[in-house]
């Protein structure tokens, strides 16, 4: 960490029981010009006590550590802090971590050998809102992960047909698009339109699918299978 703030920078937490892993990850993020290390914690117990005095955006966690692990944290956070974004870190692509990592809150995962440019891809995305599929291992885990949760109707009672008959055409194809893991950008790129065209389908894909993120939208539409 540094003792000078980068003005507008992504502020973000570091957990980890390992010294080395928080050194190695804070060391590539205060590279960046556009996100600062703000803190970091060395179990779950810490973790939940420097979140909530420093309200973070984005925060990096752990799974396995001493005291608290990374999802009791997470879920706290989450009750505690709703709008800080955690991805979980894992050390595998592990099933049973992003399911539990889901429902606890987060936003997403990293594993931790993912190269420094997609780290940082992921951080970024993750303080925009956008959906965090990087492997197909994530997105199955987000769907089984909302199975279940009758509490949330929107997201359990509509039926395949009417959400076809709501989304059109090119709207179903950014929400494949979004599904894929793909930015806006990216998804601009694919179907040669704008941008700002692709921002205006998402926003209507929201509104359409009664949900309030992106990744609430791709669980939606896996568990109905409008997107592969």
């Amino acid at each position: 960490m540094t003792g000078k703030q980068k003005e507008g920078a992504i502020r973000v937490v570091l957990v980890d029981d390992q010294t080395m892993i928080r050194q190695g990850l804070g060391y590539v993020i205060q590279m960046q010009s556009d996100m600062e290390v703000i803190g970091e914690a060395s179990d779950g117990v810490e973790a939940v006590e420097l979140i909530g005095a420093l309200a973070p955006d984005v925060v990096l966690m752990d799974v396995q550590m001493p005291n608290k692990s990374g999802i009791e944290a997470t879920r706290e956070i989450m009750q505690q802090h709703p709008r800080t974004k955690v991805l979980i870190l894992t050390t595998f692509d592990n099933h049973n971590y992003v399911v539990e990592g889901i429902r606890a809150g987060a936003v997403g995962y990293m594993l931790k050998d993912a190269d420094s440019q997609e780290m940082l891809d992921l951080i970024r995305r993750a303080h925009q809102g956008e959906a965090l599929f990087h492997t197909v291992t994530a997105a199955k885990a987000l769907a089984e992960a909302l199975q279940g949760q009758r509490e949330t109707p929107d997201l359990t009672t509509t039926p395949q047909s009417v959400l076809l008959d709501e989304l059109t055409d090119r709207e179903l194809d950014v929400l494949q698009q979004i599904a894929d893991g793909y930015r806006n950008d990216q998804i601009a790129q694919n179907l040669f339109i704008s941008e700002g065209t692709v921002k205006t389908h998402v926003h209507r894909i929201l509104q359409k699918m009664g949900v309030e993120d992106r990744t609430q939208a791709v669980a939606k539409a896996l568990r109905h299978k409008i997107v592969k």
